[in-house]
């Protein structure tokens, strides 16, 4: 934990939860002076009447002037941002809602501070390399998984490199974040599983890294809380909108945490798997969790007894027991969500492990915030262990 006496917190500038929030959105594009929009989002949430409905509220609000962008890779690619931003100069819009996960919420983050931007898109990589955003923006995401809505940086896949790169910047914090439950009803299991998942990484990676705050604690203890009472029956009953109201607010507070934490070594191997493999972000950090956090607990036992306690452990566990107690309870989650357990599984050669510790080096910006220092060597044995 940090022991910083200055701390900040971002997020969304304005936040809406609760079920039918999403009813808000012709009102709050009012706030902004928003007529012309571009909805960002992939073709799944198309086909499944969301974007539909959606335009069919702001055209009874009187926006009617709505261009649509569906056509969002499963990772985002810098030419996807680069499309996505022609369009939306090309229709003189005025403004950007996302409607998806959190590869639709990428491309739109990065396409907000992109759109009047002369620079080719690879000069936004890093940290505070933008310029100031000259849209705004509004985020509603449809799986619960990604707190992309909340967070100030844009992964996309960078196809020369085979490598994830970030996008971070304040600038992208979007102006509103609409969090509503009825737009996760229509994730599919798989996906609802391995977002789900992806929101436990960014709880656990948050409390556990170097520049956790009292600010950010309780937000990652409550998410593993919400998600470990909640994710299978989401999973198991899609239709059951409580499990998915309590997987939307849990997404939500493990954004909230990791916007402001970071998150450490799980997610820096998982940017090559995405990279290299083409496996969706909420897999590779699936199937990294268990191995990373296996290296990690050595490095602050006393930390893990309050995972294990948001896990469902006594309050009485000691510290020797709490870190298998942990380490079991994320297995139990990911076979009990058909989360494949190894990399094998995914048909990855064994061969390409020390090619992939040593990009998983280069991830300093996450690595730093791990709580363990990790050598090349530590990083290729972690991926040995997963595999």
């Amino acid at each position: 934990m940090s022991t910083s006496t200055v701390q900040t917190f971002k997020t969304a500038r304005r936040l809406l939860t609760g079920a039918h929030a999403s009813h808000q959105l012709a009102h709050e594009m009012q706030l902004l002076a928003m007529q012309r929009p571009l909805l960002v989002s992939d073709r799944g949430v198309s086909e499944a009447g969301i974007i539909a409905t959606v335009t069919a509220q702001l055209n009874q609000a009187g926006v009617h002037q709505v261009t649509v962008f569906d056509a969002i890779s499963a990772e985002p690619e810098m030419a996807v941002v680069e499309a996505c931003r022609e369009l939306f100069m090309a229709e003189g819009c005025d403004g950007i809602v996302a409607i998806g996960g959190g590869s639709a919420m990428d491309t739109a983050k990065a396409v907000a501070v992109y759109a009047g931007d002369t620079r080719p898109l690879a000069e936004l990589f890093g940290e505070d390399q933008v310029k100031p955003r000259q849209y705004p923006l509004i985020c509603l995401p449809t799986t619960a998984g990604t707190g992309s809505e909340v967070t100030n940086i844009s992964i996309l896949a960078d196809t020369q490199a085979q490598l994830k790169k970030g996008i971070v910047s304040n600038e992208m914090l979007p102006d509103v974040a609409i969090v509503a439950p009825e737009l996760t009803l229509s994730c599919p299991p798989g996906v609802t599983a391995a977002s789900g998942i992806d929101a436990l990484v960014h709880a656990v990676e948050s409390y556990l890294s170097r520049f956790a705050t009292a600010l950010t604690e309780p937000y990652s203890l409550a998410a593993i809380r919400k998600i470990k009472a909640s994710l299978v029956q989401a999973y198991q009953e899609p239709d059951n909108m409580v499990a998915r109201e309590e997987m939307a607010t849990a997404s939500l507070m493990a954004g909230l945490a990791f916007g402001n934490a970071g998150v450490g070594a799980v997610h820096a191997l998982a940017y090559p798997l995405g990279g290299r493999y083409h496996l969706s972000h909420g897999m590779s950090n699936a199937v990294m969790l268990v191995p990373v956090m296996r290296w990690n607990q050595a490095a602050c036992p006393e930390r893990f007894v309050e995972l294990a306690k948001a896990f469902g452990a006594a309050d009485s566990i000691s510290v020797e027991a709490a870190g298998n107690y942990v380490l079991q309870q994320m297995q139990a989650l990911c076979a009990a969500v058909n989360i494949p357990a190894q990399l094998r599984e995914f048909d990855i050669p064994e061969s390409a492990l020390p090619e992939l510790a040593e990009a998983a080096s280069g991830v300093t910006r996450l690595l730093r915030n791990n709580p363990r220092e990790l050598s090349v060597q530590d990083i290729e044995a972690i991926y040995r262990e997963a595999y």
